[in-house]
């Protein structure tokens, strides 16, 4: 069988992806000479700027002071306790710092911290998602090089922290932890059908249809392959169809210029939904899907590291599932395999604003040390199965061994962003860009033409990013 072809009965069906196409070339612009002095020199402002209040920060770090401040510290995931071993060590370190931690709830958290900001009584430090930058960018401090140095960021930490974080070369947070999106099976299923863990689509959508048992009588699906191709019972459906774009080289911000390549994922990922009950594996009707795997009626999910607490609250620790790698686009020479998932993980910011800025800046760069983050998982890994995947990356290396950590570390050196994430609580960029996402798939499965679905996703993204100045 053909690697681009999967086989229905006698009927061979295309489901490959188009390669990427070449967008035009860009037509020279014709600007007076003034408009262009003009341009160019409120650029140079903005640099000017941005440079200075890098040096500042960075100056800060070298004047001694004894002065005794109350750090203001924003998390959400861990537990004040687990927080203290680290804050208690910096503490002794640092005798005039005093670190408050307080752990917020996810839900509404966002706003929560805007309309502090706003009120003029934000904290001095606060955690916030990758794709929140284009929200909360004016209000966090770059950070210097006598935290992270350049050479630092390049050699510590992953690409896609550096894509994310870095605007006219300034530094806006620090990562303690990073998540891909990963391939949950259940391996008994597969077991069962004497199947391999898919490593390609086209090996995904064959393997999908084995594992899935339909009940020819009533037309339901009794045990599901896959869970993909709707948008409201999949968990994470904005950031699976985010690594389907990426993959296929469809721009997630013009999605326009590249509607041939968009197009062709919103066809591939709804023909799991579509058809009869001899195609489909998933339909509207089932289980969320994290519940249905959890239960042993879903073959395979995508997922983050996080939701493995959830899986083994509902199914226990006895569940036999594995996390392997996404699966990805088969080469077409002259076109490379597209191995590249979503990254989604949480950062460390410091507020623009604080009037601490020299003892918050030695806290993060406390923070940032390898040992602080060892601690930390360790800490973490005492009131939960394990801590939050390493953000450095020469920590990977102590995860080798973890089966069900590995696979989300070490897809990361090749990981991408997007605003196309679920699960943030926030009706900001993420929740906009979904809705207009979310209607594209629903119009798909309604008939219409792939094509009209990204024509109108396309102007929802645009109009969200202009928005948010990006």
């Amino acid at each position: 069988m053909d690697d681009q072809t999967i086989t229905n009965g006698n009927q061979q069906v295309n489901t490959s992806m188009p390669p990427p196409s070449i967008p035009p070339p860009i037509e020279e612009s014709h600007f007076p000479l003034g408009t262009i002095l003009k341009i160019a020199g409120g650029i140079l402002i903005v640099l000017v700027v941005g440079f200075l209040m890098f040096l500042f920060a960075g100056s800060l770090l070298n004047k001694p002071s004894n002065e005794k401040v109350t750090l203001q510290y924003w998390g959400l995931w861990e537990d004040e306790k687990v927080m203290n071993t680290i804050i208690n060590e910096f503490e002794r370190e640092n005798p005039n710092i005093t670190v408050t931690y307080s752990k917020r709830d996810i839900k509404r958290y966002r706003e929560s911290l805007s309309a502090r900001i706003k009120n003029g009584n934000p904290p001095d430090i606060f955690r916030y998602h990758n794709s929140w930058l284009p929200m909360l960018k004016n209000n966090l401090l770059p950070i210097p090089n006598s935290v992270i140095s350049k050479k630092d960021l390049d050699e510590s930490y992953y690409p896609v922290v550096k894509s994310d974080l870095v605007r006219n070369g300034a530094l806006y947070g620090i990562p303690l932890e990073i998540d891909t999106l990963s391939l949950f099976v259940n391996t008994e299923l597969l077991k069962a059908q004497n199947l391999s863990v898919p490593k390609t689509w086209n090996e995904f959508i064959d393997t999908a249809r084995k594992l899935t048992v339909p009940n020819p009588e009533t037309g339901k699906i009794v045990t599901a392959g896959a869970a993909i191709g709707t948008f409201d019972n999949i968990a994470h459906a904005p950031d699976i169809l985010a690594l389907l774009f990426a993959q296929n080289g469809a721009n997630m911000k013009d999605l326009e210029a590249t509607k041939k390549n968009a197009s062709g994922v919103l066809t591939y990922y709804t023909l799991f939904a579509r058809g009869d009950i001899s195609e489909r594996v998933w339909d509207e009707t089932l289980d969320p899907s994290i519940i249905g795997f959890s239960k042993g009626s879903v073959g395979m999910i995508f997922g983050y590291s996080w939701d493995i607490f959830t899986i083994e609250a509902i199914a226990g620790k006895d569940f036999s599932y594995e996390v392997h790698p996404v699966p990805y686009i088969a080469a077409i020479p002259p076109t490379p395999k597209r191995e590249m998932t979503i990254a989604s993980y949480w950062v460390e910011g410091v507020y623009s604003g604080t009037k601490y800025q020299k003892q918050a800046l030695e806290f993060m760069k406390f923070l940032a040390k390898k040992e602080s983050q060892q601690k930390l998982f360790t800490e973490s890994s005492k009131t939960r199965p394990f801590g939050e995947p390493y953000s450095r990356t020469d920590l990977a290396r102590l995860l080798s061994g973890n089966k069900q950590l590995y696979p989300f570390v070490s897809q990361a050196p090749k990981a991408v962003s997007t605003f196309f994430i679920a699960d943030t609580q926030d009706p900001g960029i993420n929740t906009q860009m979904n809705n207009y996402l979310g209607n594209a798939v629903r119009s798909t499965l309604q008939n219409t033409s792939a094509e009209s679905a990204v024509e109108v996703l396309s102007q929802g993204v645009s109009q969200v990013l202009k928005q948010y100045g990006e």
